[in-house]
């Protein structure tokens, strides 16, 4: 295999593989300080902070010939025998020579910058600043201008890297983003007429290794020392893209993409982004309730004949009233995890052995849409039809969706509805609603109030996508496993406990245990009986293995 000669430490890497001096550096855990490049965008080498040492190995004699300048790591290949010197004196010095000229105009304004405390300039200068700084301080605050609806420029803060413009023309394709003027007065600015706002425009925040980008629904909300980051899983489509969800106080602040090749690479949508709102939404169902004996089904909550119920008596009475009414049908939601899934349908089989199962409700919006950089935005608007699916499998209900079960229903065939939803929109008419007025018993499973719950004997509260734990599988069959994010508001019980306390299990719930037991009964999750890393597992690849 070839080799390259990291500050005197040998590392092997693949024959294929084409790396850059910074990308062999990381194999020998050696960063090297960069704010230019972006593994997802062009390399340009404009911003000099990479400067190394670098020369060539004989392989016959040993004997190593060095370069005797120094040369960018982010646009310098590696190959077979490569020598990198990333700690030098001569780079040393060019490091913080960078550092100070960018800073020499920079304005004075860190304790008000959103990007204090992630800001590689602040990074950089303290890792390889000068000691003092030699020239005067003139503190003077940014010039602040919109460039689109979501984003805000501050244009003294700019160190020129051109990230955001890179990826306006290579990702998005939209090409918002130019550079005007030239020299020292060279400014990021957005072509006259044509503001950012395209579906993927705040990507250009996280890009910014600087705070002159910032996002306006984040600005002076939180320090993001006070942030708490949980590894998560998009809920907004089928793409299922990896994301941090940055919290505090179990309130979530904002949404960043998290590195996924397999999925979303680098990057994640703005209707992703910015769909977390609905958590801390006041008007969402927040208590469980149960229609009062002889009161309509046109009654309102809670002041219509819907009396509260504690959780502890929700899992006993429930189950004796469906179980009394008999002929049960479930809507089994895509919003669930394969372990709420698969316990519900668990439940639901306990009640009634020919419950009839299917697929609930899936918005859908338009086409998918892909991006010139690959990335795509589905118009399925859920996380994990294919999981569920999968589930149905297992209970002889694959084939089976929302509109069967609504003909079902219509039609007689059920006493009794189970429908989950957790849709953060509206999903359902009065026209659909109606055909489940005359069950006996309707438990609904919901996020916010809607045409359905109004009929509803039980009205169940549902915990959001940051709210739940367990595993998703998205349209490309990659299963990503979860944890909880933060806890649900007060009085409302995640899915995934309702079910487990319902199948009288002890303890908490536990989806890792739910997990197992599925891997063990079924070779289509076989593969999640083990360790699942970060980036989720290939459902199809494993069982064709």
């Amino acid at each position: 295999m070839p080799v390259v000669i990291v500050d005197g430490q040998e590392i092997e890497f693949g024959a294929e593989e084409q790396l850059n001096c910074i990308q062999a550096a990381r194999l020998a855990g050696k960063e090297i300080p960069h704010y230019c490049w972006h593994p997802g965008l062009s390399v340009v080498a404009s911003c000099r902070m990479c400067l190394i040492e670098t020369g060539q190995r004989d392989a016959k004699t040993g004997a190593v010939t060095m370069v005797p300048k120094l040369v960018p790591g982010c646009q310098t290949p590696v190959k077979d025998g490569t020598v990198i010197v990333t700690e030098s004196d001569k780079v040393t010095e060019s490091r913080a020579r960078v550092e100070e000229a960018l800073l020499i105009d920079h304005p004075i304004d860190c304790p008000i910058c959103d990007k204090a405390g992630e800001c590689l300039l602040q990074d950089y200068h303290f890792e390889h600043g000068q000691a003092e700084r030699r020239a005067d301080l003139h503190p003077f605050h940014s010039r602040k201008r919109d460039v689109g609806p979501t984003v805000s420029l501050f244009v003294d803060r700019c160190i020129m890297c051109t990230r955001c413009v890179r990826f306006t023309r290579e990702v998005s394709g939209t090409s918002e983003l130019m550079v005007t003027s030239r020299g020292a007065k060279e400014e990021i600015d957005v072509f006259p007429g044509f503001p950012l706002d395209n579906k993927l425009a705040g990507n250009v925040v996280d890009l910014c290794p600087v705070g002159a980008l910032g996002d306006k629904d984040f600005l002076y909300q939180q320090r993001v020392w006070f942030l708490k980051r949980e590894p998560n899983v998009c809920g907004g489509c089928a793409a299922g893209c990896s994301i941090s969800t940055e919290h505090n106080q179990d309130t979530v602040y904002r949404l960043k993409p998290r590195e996924n090749m397999h999925v979303n690479k680098w990057w994640i949508c703005d209707e992703g982004r910015y769909g977390w709102h609905h958590l801390h939404d006041s008007a969402r169902v927040l208590e469980a309730g149960r229609k009062a004996a002889g009161s309509s089904h046109r009654g309102n909550a809670t002041h219509g004949g819907v009396e509260p119920v504690e959780w502890a008596d929700v899992v006993a009475q429930l189950r004796s009233d469906l179980a009394a009414a008999g002929r049960l049908a479930v809507a089994v939601s895509p919003q669930l995890t394969i372990e709420e899934a698969w316990m519900l349908c668990s439940v639901a089989r306990s009640l009634d052995p020919e419950a009839y199962l299917a697929l609930g409700f899936v918005p859908t919006t338009g086409e998918d849409e892909t991006f010139p950089g690959g990335f795509t935005i589905r118009g399925e608007k859920c996380p994990n039809r294919r999981g569920v699916e999968q589930v149905l499998g297992l209970f002889n209900a694959a084939n089976t969706g929302w509109d069967d079960l609504v003909a079902h229903v219509a039609g007689g065939g059920a006493r009794a509805a189970w429908i989950t939803a957790g849709h953060a929109q509206p999903w359902i008419e009065t026209a659909t609603a109606a055909a489940f007025a005359n069950l006996e018993q309707l438990v609904v499973q919901d996020l916010f109030h809607s045409p359905l719950m109004e009929l509803a004997t039980w009205r169940l509260p549902a915990a959001g996508f940051a709210e739940r734990a367990g595993t998703w599988v998205n349209v490309a069959h990659r299963a990503q496993c979860f944890r909880q994010a933060i806890r649900p508001p007060a009085g409302v019980w995640p899915e995934g406990r309702l079910y487990w306390n319902m199948l009288g299990r002890r303890g908490l719930y536990d989806p890792t245990a739910i997990r197992h037991e599925l891997a063990a009964s079924s070779a289509a999750f076989a593969a999640l009986a083990g360790d699942i890393p970060a980036t989720g597992i290939d459902l199809r690849i494993h069982q064709l293995a």
